[in-house]
This record gives C-alpha cells, structure tokens and sequence, in this order.
C-alpha cells in the first residue's frame, strides 16, 4: 500500500475497511469527516489525523463486467427497487446529509479496480479525496465505477497520473489488493464500515460522529494498526 509518510508517535490514524459501493460506508465517511472536523477544531495544535482506506468487497465474487442492478436487488432483497430493507438505508443518508440516487445507478458493479486505484493513492488528502470522488459517482452520478474508463477520469480528477493508474490496474496490483481484501476478513471483520483508530480502538459500523469521537479520544497516537 502506498504511504506518503510514516505518522509521528502523536500522530492520530485512523484505518477505514470498507467498500466504495456500500450505503453504510458512505454514510460513515460523512460521519467520520463530520468527526474530525469537531476534532481538529479541539486540538488545533496537534498533528493532522491520517486516514488511510482499505478494501473490503461486499461481493468479492462478483463478475469482472458487474451486472444488472436490479437483477442484484432483486437477489439481495427480493425486490429490484431493493423494498423495505434497502430504503432503511436510504433513510440513512438522508438523515445523514447526504445525497443519495438511488434510481440512478444502472449497474453493480465489481469493484477490484476502484479498490486498485485507493490503494496506489499515498494515504491521507488525496486517498481520502478519491475516496469521497468514488462514492459521488457511485451515489450521486450513477456511474458505472467498475468500468476502467470511468475509473480512470476519476482518478485523474484526483491528481493520479496515467503512469500510477495503469499500475494499479496491473494484473500484480489487482492481485495484492484481493489478497489485502482476504487477510482482512480472515482477520474476523465481517462487515462494514469498519474503523480502527489508534490501533486499538474499533467502531464497527457507521455508528454515528459520537461513536468516533469517543473512540478517537482512547485512542493512542501511534502508526496505522493494518499495515
């Protein structure tokens, strides 16, 4: 995984599992950018926190091409509009503030590559930036963000050169990050949005900017826990 520097000892990390076409993980980064705000505004003197994402596919065996969204509704809820259960979520963030198209998205997607390009962005603004670009045109644009010509416009949106993109779409890289994926659900997590602050403090789902800020608060300063 590409770092931009090694955090100080009082340094705050925070490491995000999660997946950029998951409800729940798009309602805890709002949470989560909701969190830090409050916490820089706290601690102005201290360092700036550093987020670093990583993978977790909701279905890792989803085809290469992706399929059909309402079919994959229609398998995951029984229902290709989704029904009661996907319109919780929905619900959510909206509550959350944020914008959501539901109607918009087209295609599910398989999201390997997306996946290839967080983890070849150095951690910190930029990762965080191409994170937050992926779930808008997931979300919000209804792009299809399995498709590599998409990905590579978003990626570049974000600063990434043609050089990095082409290597993180590197048979090499797309296998790294599938085996990233593996160890981290090996490692027990089951779901997500999954955040480990410090090293040693989790909050397991988008539990709300209390949550995180609690944890952020137990939290020792030390480098990222999933390295």
């Amino acid at each position: 995984m590409a770092n931009s520097h090694e955090p100080g000892d009082d340094t705050l990390t925070i490491d995000v599992i999660s997946d950029v076409v998951c409800p729940w993980c798009y309602i805890g980064k709002q949470h989560l950018d909701e969190a830090l705000t409050v916490w820089r505004a706290r601690h102005p003197q201290a360092p700036a926190p550093i987020v670093t994402w990583h993978p977790f596919q909701l279905n890792p065996g989803m085809p290469p091409e992706g399929m059909d969204r309402g079919a994959y509704l229609q398998a995951k809820f029984g229902n290709p509009a989704g029904g009661p259960g996907y319109m919780r979520v929905v619900g959510a963030a909206e509550a959350a503030g944020l914008k959501f198209n539901p109607q918009g998205i087209r295609r599910q997607p398989n999201t390997l590559r997306a996946h290839a390009l967080i983890g070849a962005t150095a951690r910190g603004d930029q990762q965080h930036r191409l994170v937050a670009a992926l779930f808008q045109a997931y979300f919000v644009d209804g792009v299809d963000i399995g498709d590599e010509g998409a990905l590579r416009a978003i990626a570049t949106g974000c600063g990434l050169d043609e050089t990095r993109i082409d290597a993180a779409f590197a048979d090499a890289a797309l296998a790294a990050i599938a085996q990233e994926d593996e160890r981290l659900r090996d490692s027990g997590i089951g779901g997500v949005p999954f955040f480990v602050v410090g090293q040693r403090v989790a909050v397991s789902g988008a539990q709300g900017v209390d949550a995180l800020l609690d944890a952020f608060d137990r939290a020792p300063r030390s480098r990222s826990a999933v390295d």
